[in-house]
């Protein structure tokens, strides 16, 4: 198969391999494709799941002496929903 990137992208992939990182354009693209799939296939969380991590930064928080500034948890979590 026959890739053509533009030019802009082309040269990431060159300067990637460059540097060492990678020891060929297909390494990159590769990873690159891997990383997409990857997120292709993710899913939320379940809410038992949020409520975990919820209560692990409570406890973090409290923990650690650390304040929310006045906000609540599900304040802070609200917000952070799409």
């Amino acid at each position: 198969m026959t890739v053509h990137l533009p030019p802009g992208i082309e040269r990431i992939v060159k300067d990637a391999v460059r540097s060492g990182q990678y020891r060929s354009a297909e390494e990159v693209v590769s990873e690159a494709i891997a990383v997409w799939q990857a997120r292709q296939t993710a899913t939320e969380p379940t809410e038992d799941e949020r409520q975990a991590a919820i209560e692990r930064l409570k406890n973090f928080g409290t923990t650690h002496q650390l304040s929310l500034g006045g906000m609540t948890i599900k304040q802070l979590r609200d917000e952070a929903r799409p």
